[in-house]
């Protein structure tokens, strides 16, 4: 009798803002005991994060193996260059095809459960669970009969943090629920192994970090405890994902990724407000909310979307009159000052990227002189502030620096990253985009990603 070989799988878990060196530092404590099993090997290490170090980036940067300046999502929202309206990013805003369709392609089933900026869910060889800004559980889940399944489990889409922000119980209590949803979602999808690719995103940390990040690091404070419950109880979760993973037959690969870093936030900064302190940002009117792109003035010489991405308002915005001849002044003053910047003595930015800096793929596309992007979203500075400084760009702030609830923001380096079977001819991912070519080399899956323009 012949017997057939052993089908390959790939696990991939995310753990959202998670730290690599607080995880270590948990670990080595004793407080994450399942955590601790990869997190304390020579095969856990840091990765960077792709910029801007934010959720949709780099989740999108991993599903599709690119980055932004080929899967082009560049921030949590994108302005019409046309009529100024903002929309929210999601995964009808995604270039080119991600790594489920490619699997597909080649006859591969995958199952992903809570991956950010796939929502509204799009059809897969396999079962999806959308994840931030997934909104209604109807349109998260392909196949959708599954949301019946997972709504009678109590699965919950996302942490308010609009209330949690402001009451850590709230938070604690919400973070309980939504993992206990998530561990609903692994029992439905995992245990008939009709898989190739299993696809598992623990946000819960990222909110954690937003609101607590300072209980995580200082045993004195007031939310220290309460804290630590709550990740005993996802540290048992990661156990369960790690357990499963064991039983498998080889041939299988484990990788466990953050999508960035996190820090104790300093200070918040907007971008918007300050460039109106420079005489650089107009509105015509009171702009109705944070997002309102509308009000942007034809006076404006530049914008910014959140965190820290720098239009400069030129022909590829209908209202733009910066000419192409003066983009390089007008970037270089903008740079100069913002690297001056500081708060309390403390400079504020680290660098400040051109986009053929931040983007070298990007700057390979045609445009005329090549002195500014052919992508509108693509912005045309990028700013990444130094350690404990937050960016914002609302259009309705006239301050500068200010502080809400928040007590944590995103790093782009110190992202968490395991690799259960590290190749031995690559050096292996440095970036998160990296680690969806991983699966990809997995599989032997190496055909064309991005769809050309």
């Amino acid at each position: 009798m012949i017997i057939p070989p052993a089908r390959p799988r790939v696990v991939v878990l995310g753990l959202d803002g998670l730290p690599y060196s607080t995880a270590c530092r948990l670990c080595r404590a004793g407080l994450l005991p399942n955590l601790a099993r990869i997190a304390l090997t020579p095969l856990a290490r840091p990765i960077q994060a792709e910029l801007p170090e934010l959720s949709p980036v780099n989740w999108t940067s991993f599903f599709t193996a690119a980055g932004p300046e080929e899967h082009g999502i560049f921030g949590f929202t994108r302005l019409d260059p046309r009529n100024y309206s903002v929309h929210v990013a999601d995964v009808t805003q995604v270039r080119g095809r991600t790594l489920f369709d490619r699997l597909g392609d080649h006859g591969l089933t995958s199952r992903v459960i809570n991956l950010p900026n796939t929502y509204p869910a799009r059809p897969l060889k396999g079962m999806l669970v959308s994840g931030f800004v997934a909104q209604d559980l109807a349109r998260a889940t392909f196949p959708p009969f599954l949301a019946h399944q997972l709504r009678s489990a109590g699965y919950i889409l996302e942490t308010d943090t609009t209330q949690g922000g402001g009451d850590p119980g709230y938070l604690l209590d919400m973070l309980d629920r939504t993992l206990r949803g998530r561990r609903a979602a692994l029992n439905l999808l995992w245990p008939d192994l009709a898989w190739d690719l299993f696809v598992f995103v623990l946000t819960e940390t990222d909110r954690l970090g937003h609101f607590l990040f300072p209980a995580l690091e200082r045993a004195d404070h007031p939310w220290h405890g309460p804290s630590m419950d709550f990740l005993r109880h996802w540290d048992d979760l990661v156990g369960d994902v790690l357990e499963r993973y064991d039983r498998l037959p080889e041939p299988k690969r484990l990788l466990v990724l953050a999508d960035h870093g996190f820090s104790s936030l300093t200070m918040e900064m907007d971008v918007n407000a300050w460039l109106r302190e420079q005489g650089l940002f107009y509105v015509d009117r009171a702009p109705r909310n944070e997002l309102d792109g509308q009000a942007i003035s034809a006076r404006s010489r530049a914008f910014a979307l959140d965190p820290g991405r720098i239009y400069l308002h030129t022909s590829r915005f209908a209202r733009g009159k910066v000419p192409p001849s003066g983009t390089a002044e007008l970037a270089e003053r903008i740079k100069a000052e913002l690297l001056r910047l500081q708060w309390q003595g403390r400079p504020v930015i680290r660098e400040v990227l051109s986009w053929q800096e931040a983007y070298p793929k990007g700057a390979a596309l045609p445009h005329p002189m090549n002195r500014i992007p052919a992508d509108p979203a693509m912005p045309d500075l990028l700013c990444v502030p130094h350690r404990g400084f937050s960016l914002r760009a609302k259009f309705d702030q006239t301050t500068t620096f200010s502080k809400a609830d928040r007590q944590g923001c995103h790093t782009p380096d110190d992202a968490f990253f395991y690799d259960s079977h590290p190749s031995r001819i690559f050096p292996g991912p440095v970036r998160v985009r990296d680690v969806g070519q991983a699966v990809l080399e997995q599989f032997n899956v190496q055909d064309q990603l991005i769809t050309p323009r």
